[in-house]
């Protein structure tokens, strides 16, 4: 996987896992849908997957300044 992909990857997984903690997109989704009954563990899923997304995007940043300064 190259660093751009990479990269991109990590910030929209950010932006997609901060919107769904910090605002209830995913709450109306999931109650309109009719699971409201697992709002309550969506943060054991969203909380470790924003903090995924965080350190997936400073990896690609570290890779990609890594590989600048040898170049």
């Amino acid at each position: 996987m190259n660093d751009r992909r990479l990269l991109n990857t990590g910030v929209v997984g950010t932006i997609i896992a901060a919107l769904c903690c910090f605002t209830p997109v995913l709450v109306v989704l999931v109650s309109v849908v009719g699971l409201s009954a697992v709002v309550g563990y969506l943060d054991y899923v969203l909380f470790p997957a924003l903090a995924f997304f965080v350190l997936l995007t400073l990896y690609a940043l570290w890779r990609r300044q890594r590989r600048t300064q040898t170049l």
